[in-house]
């Protein structure tokens, strides 16, 4: 059963749109997707605005990162959308190396060809030393998508 709670934020700091579109009906809605197993237990799968829309289907950037995460090549993985005149959206994916290993993008594309769907794997790849990151610790994909927009 789910309950509002009262000690739900009150909105965006000078952002009325934001807290407009996250404040609905007395509900905060963060923009997670996730769904329920058959015990009851919710997993989170990813944000709605990180989906990736290429051809008219739906790819969700942390499956292609745990895909790439289990290279054992790759240290950390960001995967955003970027604009495609063909398909919509293409899949991008920054990765930052192993301490010492020498990344072949080639080879990681490969590597998502076996563990994903076709229309899923990056189109491109591009190996980072660092990926921008909160003080917290959180991936910026913000600033990757405003930095691989073009």
């Amino acid at each position: 059963m789910a309950v509002a709670a009262d000690q739900r934020q009150a909105g965006y700091r000078a952002d009325r749109q934001a807290t407009a579109e996250a404040l609905q009906s007395g509900w905060l809605r963060t923009g997670d997707i996730g769904y329920f197993d058959q015990r009851g237990f919710l997993y989170l799968t990813d944000r709605s605005k990180d989906v990736i829309i290429t051809g008219g289907s739906n790819v969700y950037p942390r499956e292609v990162e745990e895909a790439l995460l289990i290279h054992p090549g790759v240290h950390e993985a960001a995967v955003i959308g970027v604009a495609d005149p063909v398909w919509g959206e293409s899949v991008r994916a920054c990765v930052v190396a192993v301490p010492g290993w020498r990344m072949e993008t080639e080879e990681l594309i490969a590597h998502c060809r076996e563990h994903l769907a076709s229309f899923k794997k990056p189109k491109f790849i591009i190996c980072v030393d660092e990926l921008p990151k909160s003080p917290n610790g959180k991936i910026l994909k913000r600033i990757l998508r405003t930095r691989l927009s073009s």
